[in-house]
């Protein structure tokens, strides 16, 4: 850990701390394969709603919408959902009580949270319950397409033949990321060890690793992990901010920094 404080303090000296521009220019438009997809928008503020759903409708999905965790669920009970995309600030229960409530009632929809705070409590909590993708608000359309088109590419459906098994780097990352996200914590460190093997001290695989580690507990390994990332590449933004939220916790029991899965 003391290794670890050292590593953020020289960061700072050398590159004063900067906002992070989390809103990234990606393509026009999300791949063809999230056509038909079924999306649930949750958000009590109804321009909200209205912008995402025009976004997505463009891209040929069937939106859904709810003003809170009643409707949602409700939603939830008799449509097949793909995705649901939850504002983390709502009145009577907030997107993370929500997750929570959906994941109780045997809803293991993949899950998007949104929030205008700069910051995800509970980041630890939020992951466990299945979310690893969190944006920013104002959002752009362009940010809102690329992150759907990454969660479904992620969660390819049962029916459909499995992706062609492929032993190099970017599989087994993307793989691992998507167990991650389903909790399958064994299967993804199988992965993610091809990955180091494929690409030894890659600060990518070295980060997802310390991710890995911390939702199970091990913060010491985690730490230890995020540290090999920061070495390999120093800046690396993401294993930077899981340092940092680490330390946090190290320090008070708490943090402001999501986690951040890395590309």
């Amino acid at each position: 850990m003391q290794m670890l404080l050292s590593l953020l303090r020289w960061r700072e000296q050398a590159n004063p701390p900067m906002i992070a521009n989390i809103i990234e220019s990606f393509p026009a438009s999300a791949p063809r394969d999230v056509m038909s997809k079924q999306v649930l928008i949750v958000d009590d503020e109804p321009n909200v709603r209205l912008a995402y759903r025009l976004t997505l409708e463009a891209e040929g999905m069937e939106v859904h919408q709810a003003d809170g965790a009643a409707a949602a669920l409700d939603t939830l009970s008799i449509t097949p959902i793909d995705l649901a995309i939850l504002d983390l600030r709502m009145p009577e229960m907030d997107g993370l009580e929500l997750l929570a409530e959906m994941r109780n009632r045997g809803h293991s929809t993949p899950t998007v949270i949104i929030t205008a705070y700069g910051e995800i409590p509970h980041a630890v909590r939020a992951m466990k319950l299945g979310a690893i993708d969190f944006l920013e608000k104002p959002l752009t359309p362009e940010a809102l397409r690329e992150i759907v088109g990454e969660v479904f590419a992620r969660h390819i459906p049962a029916a459909l033949p499995p992706r062609p098994a492929a032993d190099d780097f970017g599989t087994h990352f993307s793989e691992a990321k998507r167990l991650i996200n389903l909790q399958t914590y064994g299967t993804a460190w199988t992965h993610l060890s091809r990955a180091l093997e494929l690409s030894p001290g890659s600060p990518a695989a070295l980060n997802l690793a310390g991710v890995l580690f911390e939702m199970q507990g091990d913060h010491e390994r985690a730490g230890k992990l995020y540290e090999k990332a920061i070495k390999s590449l120093p800046g690396y933004a993401p294993a930077l901010q899981n340092a940092r939220r680490l330390v946090d916790f190290y320090k008070s029991g708490s943090s402001k920094e999501p986690f951040d899965l890395g590309n």
